[in-house]
C-alpha cells in the first residue's frame, strides 16, 4: 500500500521558520520525483517546489525562492521542506506528491502525479 504522510505544520508567526516532512512508503522512492503543492484557504492548488530523488536537482516556485528548500533523505524514503521567513500569504495546506515520470513541465501542472498524501497545515499569523 502506498503511503504519504505529511507532518510538521503548525501556527508561526511571520518570519519564522518551519520544517515539513514527508514520509514515503509502498513505492521505489528513488525512481520518483517528490513536490510540495500547496492550497490556500478559497483557493485551487499551487506547485511550489520539486526534487528528483535520484539526482536531487530541485525546482521553485518565484513565490518560495531563496526562502524554502526542499530536500530528501532516501535512506528514510523521506521528502523535507524547509520553510524560512515566512509570510502570511504561505498559509495553505501542503500536500507532498510523487510522479514516476517527472517533466517540469508535469511537476507544475498537478494533474499527472501518481499519489498524494493528505495534507499539513500550515498558518502564518501573528
Amino acid at each position: 500500500e502506498v503511503q504519504l504522510v505529511e507532518s510538521g505544520g503548525g501556527l508561526v508567526q511571520p518570519g519564522g521558520s518551519l520544517r515539513l516532512s514527508c514520509a514515503a512508503s509502498g513505492f521505489t522512492f528513488d525512481d520518483y520525483a517528490m513536490s510540495w503543492v500547496r492550497q490556500a484557504p478559497g483557493k485551487g492548488l499551487k506547485w511550489v517546489s520539486s526534487i528528483y530523488s535520484s539526482s536531487k536537482t530541485t525546482y521553485y516556485a518565484d513565490s518560495v525562492k531563496g526562502r524554502f528548500t526542499i530536500s530528501t533523505d532516501n535512506a528514510k524514503n523521506t521528502l523535507y521542506l524547509q520553510m524560512n521567513s515566512l509570510k502570511p500569504e504561505d498559509t495553505a495546506v501542503y500536500y507532498c506528491a510523487a510522479i514516476q515520470s517527472g517533466t517540469i513541465a508535469t511537476m507544475t501542472a498537478l494533474n499527472e502525479y501518481d499519489y498524494w498524501g493528505q495534507g499539513t497545515q500550515v498558518t502564518v499569523s501573528s
